[in-house]
């Protein structure tokens, strides 16, 4: 029986861990035949959280141990080879007894909900309400990686196309439904015209040859 790849996801928040739907489909894509085993560093709950990217790094490692890191980070204001080489630099001054597995970057311009809005029906059915009709003024691909804040943007978009009124559009559990969006979504490939989608493509394609 082939042993199942296990991978940790690090990454900063919560709704992050929405990344994996989006890990896994490009590790599927680029030919990976092994089972999956996803792990997300929750590091939250540690009674001293670690600060620093290279202990955050370190604590993961030694809490997931995995075949491969996957390091996420939002670019926001920064470009992606400044997030890489604050990767780099951290890596430098970890200190643990087992190899470091191969890392790959997960750098989103602004942050990771963009990717969340490849499709508009799928944000429909993911507020519950998939026959909707009312215009959500849907951002095009193009826009996406322009979006000064993205998270916002999906929570509006959530509220406005459930079609709920008042209280119980207010009391829509929005962080919720945006795991909802990434469970739904069964094809990644529109967000290939996304430059930083395209990289991460890339760099997991490579990674899984030498998986393989």
């Amino acid at each position: 029986m082939t042993t199942p790849l296990t991978y940790t996801l690090l990454s900063d928040g919560s709704s992050d861990w929405t990344m994996r739907h989006i890990l896994n489909w490009l590790l599927r894509k680029h030919g990976l035949q092994k089972a999956v085993h996803p792990q997300w560093a929750d590091l939250r709950k540690l009674r001293k959280p670690p600060s620093k990217l290279n202990e955050k790094i370190e604590v993961a490692l030694r809490l997931y141990p995995c075949q491969l890191l996957f390091i996420h980070r939002d670019s926001e204001n920064q470009s992606r080879e400044k997030r890489i080489e604050e990767i780099l630099a951290a890596t430098k001054e970890i200190k643990i007894s087992e190899a470091m597995p191969p890392i790959v970057y997960v750098i989103p311009i602004r942050m990771q909900e963009a990717w969340l809005l490849g499709d508009e029906k799928i944000i429909r059915r993911a507020a519950g309400n998939p026959n909707g009709k009312i215009n959500l003024n849907f951002p095009q691909l193009s826009e996406l990686e322009d979006l000064p804040d993205p998270k916002e943007r999906v929570f509006n978009l959530l509220r406005e196309a459930s079609e709920l009124g008042g209280r119980r559009r207010r009391d829509l559990n929005v962080h919720q439904l945006l795991h909802r969006i990434a469970e739904l979504t069964d094809d990644f490939s529109p967000l290939e015209q996304l430059s930083a989608f395209r990289m991460l493509s890339e760099d997991v394609k490579q990674i899984v040859k030498r998986l393989k």
